[in-house]
């Protein structure tokens, strides 16, 4: 991870923007994250703060999380204690990750108080703990720690606050000269420099011993070149992917020849980076038994189309049954009662070969040629109800794996409507809540391309629906990626320009099943020649007189698309 101590020196200077701002609202979206909205300079700010072990971090967002209906109670009491407050400073300790924000409050009764906010962004031992100033006391943090699971420090509410153990290392930016010519004199690799300085990262270590190699001049003035471009809240926000891997840093690197994205600040970088990958964590631990549940289920009607494969093997052998019988008519006093077999003439065999008959011994010989009909009819019906039931399996197979592309990359509020819609469908039952809640309209996302058009997405199949039949007016523009499982996208104009229906057809690839393709056809047409077959299910649509165009799934054109 790249959120380093360097990385923090950085935000905090990012982060200076904010002081003297006011608290206007506070929101819990899940246990692991917390949004201020902050009033400084004339505009509003979101703050969030992630404790989550694999995203944490605290910077300005730009993105929208859903919230609660009832708020956790760690937010409540930031909402006591801080809400209408103002941040008086925002400062990191000794170069770690660990940011301290002050804040001047009231209490109930209007009485000044100041409490402080710890964020400790540590991977799994990440936590956000308020203090109070006065007394050092620790008022309630997102996650507790008793003294049995941390003999160090107690982090529960009433006990003192205690910084996290410090690091026996030198702070990269009060070292002096000397210091640092000591080291460079030992100095052997990028190890050494995590060993010795407190905030390197293995990516911010490389990367200096980079600069260091490649300018060849006195190392301690590189060294002090070096966290000056951290100090000034980072010189070039760079994000690198390589291969699978996703670095990213305030700085540029070096170290690497790959193609870099530079962004205007720290907090667009980092929703960059975390926020679809934080956005489907969150989506998992909502999630999660619905995305098992789908499977159980796809399973099932895997192995039930296996089946009726099977049986419908066994009754396309109904022509032979109703050959039997005929040849059986056709020869009745050729065999009589108690024979267990006749061999007769094959009349339509274009050869006329022999063929033998089996035949029941208790049975005459008109029974046995009616016992061949009989089972000439009764496979001919179950053929027929065989086929329509490979039909509807395979109709619900298909159902089930757009579903399963819609949960994979659902906000958490799409998972709701997922849920009403397999209930509205009979496959699934929603838990009794003890609040009942109003009936709410679909809410497509909404885009403006690059030439300011309007764009609107659906993320599930009530959304689909609801943009595709009720929203988009006829001679607006309709997408929809080729023969893959993906979103309904409509352009609101009766004419758009080339540009946006390439970004629109980008925003199809993206929110389909082939997100990691390339080349991915979409189709579009007017919304007028999109119809829904009757008894379909949600989502399912046909369409003519379409074009089709071919387009590469971008997230980065994805994200640089204004979100009204």
């Amino acid at each position: 991870m790249a959120y380093d101590g360097l990385f923090t020196i950085a935000m905090t200077k990012e982060l200076q923007q904010l002081v003297s701002g006011r608290i206007g609202k506070i929101h819990q979206p899940n246990a692991q994250e917390i949004i201020m909205t902050i009033r400084a300079n004339g505009a509003n700010h979101r703050l969030l703060f992630s404790i989550n072990p694999n995203y944490a971090r605290v910077h300005l967002t730009e993105q929208t999380i859903d919230n609660p209906q009832e708020p956790p109670m760690f937010c409540s009491l930031l909402r006591k204690h801080i809400d209408g407050g103002f941040i008086e400073s925002i400062e990191q300790l000794d170069a770690d990750r660990i940011i301290k924000i002050a804040i001047a409050s009231k209490d109930e009764i209007g009485d000044p108080i100041r409490r402080i906010l710890y964020a400790e962004i540590m991977g799994r031992h990440s936590n956000l703990i308020m203090v109070d100033d006065a007394t050092k006391k620790i008022v309630d943090s997102l996650k507790h720690l008793s003294p049995a699971v941390n003999s160090y420090r107690t982090v529960l509410p009433g006990s003192l606050y205690v910084s996290p153990p410090k690091q026996d290392k030198l702070n990269p930016i009060t070292v002096s000269d000397e210091e640092l010519q000591l080291f460079f004199n030992d100095m052997r690799d990028s190890q050494d420099i995590m060993n010795h300085f407190i905030g390197f990262s293995p990516l911010h270590a490389t990367e200096l011993l980079t600069r260091a190699t490649e300018q060849k001049v006195n190392a301690a003035h590189i060294f002090k070149q070096f966290i000056a471009e951290f100090l000034t809240g980072g010189t070039q926000p760079t994000y690198i992917e390589k291969g699978r891997k996703i670095i990213f840093s305030p700085i540029d690197l070096h170290s690497y020849d790959e193609k870099k994205t530079i962004y205007d600040n720290l907090s667009l970088l980092l929703d960059r980076v975390f926020f679809a990958r934080a956005e489907r964590d969150r989506v998992k631990q909502q999630a999660g038994d619905l995305e098992s549940w789908l499977q159980g289920e796809t399973n099932k009607l895997k192995l039930k189309l296996k089946k009726l494969g099977q049986d419908l093997k066994r009754a396309q052998n109904l022509e032979e049954y109703q050959l039997k019988g005929e040849l059986l008519m056709a020869n009745l006093y050729n065999f009589e009662k108690g024979a267990s077999s006749v061999t007769v003439d094959n009349y339509y065999s274009e050869t006329g070969e022999k063929i033998t008959i089996p035949l029941s011994e208790r049975k005459t010989p008109i029974e046995n040629a009616q016992s061949y009909y009989s089972k000439y009819n009764k496979f001919k019906n179950a053929l027929i109800k065989v086929e329509e039931q490979i039909q509807i399996t395979e109709d619900d197979l298909q159902y089930f794996d757009m579903l399963h592309q819609q949960v994979e990359q659902a906000s958490p509020a799409d998972i709701e409507e997922i849920r009403e819609e397999l209930a509205e469908q009979g496959y699934m039952r929603l838990k009794k809540s003890k609040r009942r809640k109003k009936p709410t309209k679909p809410t497509p996302e909404h885009y403006v391309s690059s030439t300011g058009i309007a764009i609107s997405v659906g993320k599930n199949n009530k959304q689909n629906d609801f943009l595709t039949f009720k929203i988009a007016r006829k001679w607006e523009t309709w997408l929809h990626t080729k023969d893959i499982p993906g979103s309904h996208v409509v352009i609101h104009s009766d004419d758009p320009d080339e540009q946006t229906i390439l970004e629109a057809a980008t925003l199809s690839a993206y929110y389909s099943k082939a997100r990691d393709s390339s080349s991915v056809p979409v189709d579009y047409t007017l919304a007028k020649h999109v119809k829904k077959p009757s008894g379909a299910k949600p989502g399912f649509v046909i369409y003519f007189e379409q074009k089709t165009v071919f387009v590469t799934p971008d997230e980065d054109l994805v994200m640089k698309l204004q979100k009204t």
